[in-house]
């Protein structure tokens, strides 16, 4: 199964799991709204930005 980890956390979520707070982005716009919505939400500008590919091989024996 190839899950991103912000689908995994989506599906835990549903399923009552307390998860970190996110924001999803795509592209450089994206990620620019999401940190003012994170500014608001928080009152902080620190963040972690967490890139993430589907890379394959990875973890598999």
């Amino acid at each position: 199964m190839n899950l991103h980890e912000f689908q995994g956390k989506s599906i835990l979520k549903k399923y009552g799991v307390s998860v970190p707070e996110g924001i999803v982005a795509f592209n450089a716009k994206e990620a620019v709204e999401a940190a003012k919505i994170m500014e608001e939400r928080t009152g902080t500008q620190r963040w972690a930005v967490k890139a993430q590919i589907h890379a394959g091989e990875i973890g598999r024996a």
